[in-house]
């Protein structure tokens, strides 16, 4: 444990270090907060930018076929149910094996998406590389189809591949620019908060002034 008494000098010594950056700070003009914080929103937004991992997102289309005489309703019906269970451990088994991840970075890694006017289920993979993310998205799509096939006797509907992921050709995460343009922005904004929080300096009287008091206002202004 550290002792308080020999903690005393050190704190007094750097207390004394930045007495001077505190008095410089302090003569400031007040705006000189917004251009700061702006640009350390800048750093960190366009430091963000540069350090993170590129994220690729490919989408998959499956589509739900009525079979026989089934009212073409019930395949927008079914279509809806689908897509909520698509995500389910029990639909993605067959799929975590050919994308080689674990069930639940799996489940993290896609987003289902349904139509309200047709019978239709995006299913979007997000990856670091373009192939890993269209082989996911494509094997998402294959297992539900295959568990579709299952149930189809009693449903009546079929899920067919309607439209294969392909290899997106650019990164769906932001850039570097957007970033560093985010950041400046939010720099910016906590900057002008800082000035409209900040209190205005007030004015003193020098060591030397005195305040005249009432009796020497009233013999002043009498005739």
């Amino acid at each position: 444990m550290s002792d308080p008494v020999n903690e005393r000098p050190r704190l007094g010594a750097l207390r004394a270090r930045l007495a001077p950056l505190r008095a410089r700070a302090a003569r400031l003009p007040r705006w000189t907060a917004l251009p700061a914080c702006a640009l350390l929103g800048l750093l960190a937004g366009t430091g963000y930018g540069v350090l993170q991992t590129p994220q690729y997102t490919a989408t998959s289309y499956v589509v739900v076929v009525p079979q026989g005489k089934t009212d073409p309703a019930a395949a927008l019906g079914y279509a809806q149910a689908y897509g909520r269970v698509a995500k389910q451990l029990a639909v993605i088994g067959d799929a975590q094996v050919a994308a080689g991840m674990s069930p639940t970075r799996l489940q993290d890694s896609i987003q289902v998406a349904t139509s309200p006017d047709a019978p239709m289920i995006a299913i979007s993979a997000s990856a670091t590389t373009p192939g890993s993310a269209a082989l996911t998205a494509n094997a998402v799509a294959r297992s539900l189809s295959t568990g579709a096939d299952h149930s189809k006797e009693s449903t009546q509907v079929e899920l067919l591949p309607f439209s294969r992921a392909l290899d997106p050709a650019e990164p769906s995460s932001l850039s570097a620019g957007v970033t560093a343009l985010v950041g400046g922005c939010a720099g910016g904004l906590i900057g002008g908060l800082a000035l409209l929080v900040r209190p205005h300096a007030r004015t003193r009287p020098g060591p030397g002034a005195s305040v005249p008091g009432p009796a020497s206002v009233l013999a002043r202004s009498a005739p």
